[in-house]
Parts: structure tokens; C-alpha cells; sequence
């Protein structure tokens, strides 16, 4: 589990084993991710998703508490999956992260509660499996325009994007925070010692490198 910069997201990046059969992976162990967060993932629910080259997913996120976090793979084909954090007064609000997962360097990513998620398709058939802390609640799920240029979020080029009328008709970030919509540091990082006290160490409060500055891309 490596941490990203944005504080409560982290990329799993497993040993893959190849042989003539094919290859095998261990691609959840409750044990590394206990460490890295601080507590166990409550398995609420399990989703999986396919989608044609270009689809584009999110930015969603949900209430917090209990929000949702979530630990993503893709298991067939390609996508960039985006972190994003929103919430309001966290010192890398507003900054984004993207790390490729594929079905050949077998990563995933775990954001945790309060953090925005996002991905596009890069192949057709891109087939992406999440585990779920808390199941879909539609009265507390929201989302964010992922076009929004406060936002930043550098796509792939090249590929059209695809979004469902409902991710198209989603506020901006701008809107979301005026609109009352947003997590608030606060809350997360109350929210995150609550999961603490249950079992463990939980998302570390973030020393920003730099004047506060976080850097922007795409990880591996």
C-alpha cells in the first residue's frame, strides 16, 4: 500500500506471478490495508462495472458519515481512475490524483471517506470491481462535474468522453461547495477518528509538501 498525496487515498501494488498456466495475484489483503488506513474496510457491498472505451464515471461521493470508501481494480481492460479531494479545508482541497489500473500491472486504489472518485475507460470492456464500505444510500450519493476547469482533471486526450445525463447535469465544484454539498475536513477528520477508536491508526493528517501544493498526474 503506498500513500498518494492526497491523504486517505492509497495505491495497493501487488507482486504478480506469472507462469505458463497464466498468472496469480493477491489483489485484498484486509491485513495491508488495516495498516495503511488505521481500521478494517467494512464490506458492505461489492460492485462491478463494465464499460465502453470513453465512458466516464463520477466524480461521485457521498455524505459524511458514514460517506463510503472504497478499494477499485480493474480486472479486464484499462481505466484512469481519479481521486479527488473535496473536502472543504483540507489543505490539498481541491487536487486531484489518477493512477491507471489495468488487468496487467494489477493495482488498485482505496480512497477513503470523504474523498471524491472518478474514471474513464481507456479500452472497451474496461470491467472495474469495487468493495464498499456502506452500500448505495441514493438519498446521500451526489456528484461533480468531472469537466469542471476548476477541477483540472487532465483526461487522455483523444477520447471523447462518454457521461451519463446524470454525471453531465452534475454542479461544479464551486456549485457543490455553495449548494452545502461538500464534506467538510472537519467532519472527515472526526469521522476518521471515529474508525480509529474501533481499531487502528486511520488516515493520517497531511503535512502538505511545498507552499501547500500538491502535485497533479498520473501515478505508475
Amino acid at each position: 500500500m503506498r500513500q498518494l498525496s492526497i491523504a486517505g487515498a492509497w495505491v495497493h501494488e501487488p507482486k504478480v506471478f506469472p507462469d505458463s498456466r497464466g498468472s496469480f495475484h493477491e489483489w485484498f489483503k484486509a491485513s495491508e490495508l488495516d495498516e495503511a488506513a488505521g481500521h478494517a474496510l467494512r464490506l458492505a457491498q461489492a460492485n462491478c462495472s463494465v464499460s465502453s472505451r470513453g465512458t466516464l464515471r463520477g466524480v461521485h461521493f457521498a455524505d459524511v458519515p458514514p460517506s463510503q470508501a472504497k478499494y477499485v481494480k480493474c480486472v479486464r481492460g484499462a481505466v484512469l481512475d481519479v481521486i479527488v479531494d473535496i473536502r472543504v479545508g483540507s489543505p490539498t482541497y481541491k487536487q486531484w490524483e489518477a493512477v491507471r489500473l489495468d488487468d496487467a500491472d494489477h493495482h488498485a486504489v482505496y480512497l477513503s471517506e470523504g474523498l471524491g472518485h472518478a474514471f474513464m475507460a481507456l479500452t472497451d470492456d474496461a470491467t472495474v470491481v469495487y468493495l464498499c464500505s456502506e452500500g448505495y444510500a441514493p438519498g446521500r450519493e451526489h456528484g461533480i462535474d468531472p469537466l469542471d476547469p476548476e477541477l483540472g482533471i487532465e483526461w487522455p486526450q483523444g477520447i471523447t468522453p462518454l457521461l451519463s445525463e446524470k454525471d453531465a447535469a452534475a454542479p461544479s465544484l464551486a456549485e457543490a461547495e455553495a449548494q452545502g454539498l461538500l464534506p467538510s475536513y472537519e467532519d472527515c477528520q472526526a469521522y476518521y477518528a471515529e474508525l480509529r477508536a474501533r481499531g487502528g491508526a486511520g488516515p493520517p493528517t497531511p503535512t502538505p509538501p511545498g507552499c501547500g501544493q500538491v502535485t497533479r498526474g498520473v501515478v505508475g
